[in-house]
């Protein structure tokens, strides 16, 4: 179910790391402890670097390794590539820059995929979902350019928005927290209609992130995430869900809309739904699960309550000894 909620925004965009250098330790560690204060404490890129750099850093293990040093494909020349990467005989026949990249040049090959649809606007007693998940998308991006892994960006609502292709250029941090800064909670979408169109960005074997509330039919969801494991590529899905969501704590009469569909709203005595409610939305979530699991995607639901750095680093360090023992 989608309810509406209110969203506090993060500050103006100022310099980390003056202000990372003021905070003291037991500030810090307050603010990583609560996601609402973590929100208030600074942009993106701040709070990117203060869940990575205080908790995850040497957690983490690229999956795929590169073993060869044939040439792949060409991407977009960004400012701060390596001049000697560029491709002067393409550059002949196209008057553009394009730089050439091989197969050993990087660990890992990431495409972060966020959900920017209208239900990820709720926020009651926590930040909203979209902002818990910003903070999560921006964190992986640090850490996986941290590692010189290739890292992307896509986000959605109705259709794909923004699309930052993956590269090992330090550089593409900024740019993937600029779009994130600049995105906001859209309209409804349909995950596996949208999904359906990222296909086509994703030419390689990578690895997929998703980032979303995963609200759609979860056996469409399945049939698209098949779809990308049959390409090779390994898939993560992070299910962002807020607390009321899970515990439907509401007592009074209350109006529930849709953030998705502002003309639908309805009036409920939350105590006759309750029970119906939660039932629906576990069976729901433990059947997401276990179709992930058929698919050998690896799913990981976090609420919006918990602390960013402890949701990711437990679910980092499981997956790194996984990955240890395959």
């Amino acid at each position: 179910m989608k309810v509406s909620g209110s969203q506090r925004k993060t500050g103006p965009v100022f310099n980390s790391e003056k202000n990372l250098a003021m905070a003291t330790p037991e500030s810090k560690q307050l603010h990583l402890e609560d996601p609402t204060a973590l929100a208030r404490f600074g942009n993106l890129e701040m709070v990117a670097r203060l869940v990575v750099e205080g908790y995850l850093m040497g957690q983490h293990k690229s999956p795929f390794k590169g073993s060869s040093i044939e040439f792949v494909e060409h991407r977009q020349y960004y400012p701060g590539d390596e001049i000697r990467h560029i491709d002067w005989r393409a550059y002949g026949k196209t008057g553009k820059y394009y730089i050439k990249e091989y197969e050993d040049e990087t660990n890992l090959r990431c495409h972060l995929i966020l959900d920017a649809s209208g239900s990820m606007a709720y926020g009651k007693s926590t930040i909203s979902k979209f902002e818990y998940a910003r903070y999560l998308v921006a964190s992986l991006g640090f850490l996986l350019l941290s590692q010189r892994d290739a890292t992307g960006l896509m986000t959605f609502d109705t259709k794909l928005r923004d699309i930052v292709a993956p590269t090992t250029n330090a550089q593409n941090f900024q740019r993937l927290t600029d779009v994130l800064e600049r995105t906001k909670p859209g309209d409804e979408t349909s995950l596996a209609d949208v999904f359906e169109q990222m296909q086509s960005q994703i030419k390689r074997r990578s690895l997929v992130i998703i980032i979303s509330d995963c609200f759609d039919n979860a056996e469409k969801l399945a049939t698209v995430l098949k779809r990308i494991r049959h390409s090779g590529s390994e898939v993560i899905l992070f299910q962002i869900v807020a607390p009321e969501e899970e515990d439907f704590p509401f007592q009074r009469p209350t109006m529930f809309r849709s953030l998705e569909k502002s003309s639908h709203r309805e009036l409920v005595d939350p105590n006759r739904l309750r029970a119906h409610y939660l039932e629906s939305y576990r069976a729901f979530c433990e059947d997401l699960q276990k179709r992930c699991g058929n698919l050998g995607a690896d799913y990981e639901k976090i609420v919006t309550n918990e602390p960013l750095y402890r949701a990711l680093g437990t679910f980092l360090s499981a997956r790194t000894h996984r990955k240890s023992k395959s």
